[in-house]
């Protein structure tokens, strides 16, 4: 399916959205939940997959079916434009950090993302899987053991938590990487999950027992910040798990002495 050829800008520094020019007749395709907003003239349609299968039915039902695999909602939507003159519409990223603009022509066609960093693509960019091949890296991969694949020649956008680094890998340098840290990669780059080797730094290091061993040659994107690693720090500073309490004078546990919660 031929890609819709569209323009962007990117706003904003911590906290970034995307705004998307859409000439009449084209269209984008979004993850579900991360619209900003739309001009009028725009309209939306949610579709099975990613939009981009033309074999009828079937075709719709595998492509929803790949989405379900990497723990997506089983719909996308596609953004249309509807007018007769330009409109735009705008993504915003879910968390601090960095949106990635990557034009698949310029790095091959293909590109292996983590599963939740997708954002927004030009209409005719394929969302699949990408399931590692090595048992050590589908056993303990974590966040990458089932990927997601970005297929096509247009522009497709992700999002990198904290701050983004981009690398190229020589033929044969490997680096060793938190696996919730990978953002994507060309698929020429190997991926593997290894141990971390010594008992006491997996129980005792903080870093988890498995680290993910890029070897190249190619390009990679690495974050900072995982959403994973935010989840489980706002999840223990949570009230339920005794996090806003913690502190001898902090607010929460001063304020509900005087305020008599413990009598």
């Amino acid at each position: 399916m031929a890609m819709d050829v569209i323009d962007y800008q990117i706003f904003g520094s911590d906290m970034q959205y995307i705004e998307v020019e859409l000439d009449p007749g084209e269209a984008a395709v979004g993850e579900a939940g991360m619209m900003m907003f739309m001009q009028d003239g725009v309209e939306m349609d949610t579709v099975f997959g990613d939009g981009s299968q033309q074999g009828g039915l079937f075709g719709k039902l595998l492509g929803a079916g790949k989405r379900l695999l990497t723990g997506e909602s089983l719909f996308t939507t596609v953004f249309h434009n509807e007018a007769a003159a330009k409109r735009r519409i705008a993504f915003a990223a879910p968390y601090p950090g960095k949106i990635v603009p990557i034009h698949l022509a310029d790095i091959g066609g293909t590109l292996i993302c983590q599963k939740d960093s997708f954002l927004c693509a030009a209409k005719g960019v394929s969302l699949g899987i990408a399931l590692q091949r090595r048992l050590g890296a589908g056993l303990f991969g974590g966040e990458g053991f089932i990927m997601q694949k970005l297929e096509g020649d247009g522009w497709a956008f992700v999002h990198a938590g904290g701050t983004l680094v981009e690398r190229t890998l020589a033929p044969g340098e490997v680096l060793r990487v938190d696996t919730g840290c990978v953002v994507a990669f060309q698929p020429q780059v190997d991926f593997d999950i290894k141990f971390v080797g010594k008992i006491k730094s997996a129980l005792f290091g903080g870093e988890g027992l498995f680290f993910a061993t890029l070897r190249g040659p190619g390009k990679i994107w690495l974050q900072s910040l995982p959403l994973s690693r935010l989840a489980s720090r706002l999840m223990v500073a949570a009230p339920a798990a005794g996090g806003a309490s913690s502190s001898l004078l902090g607010g929460t546990a001063l304020g509900g002495l005087l305020g008599g919660d413990d009598e």
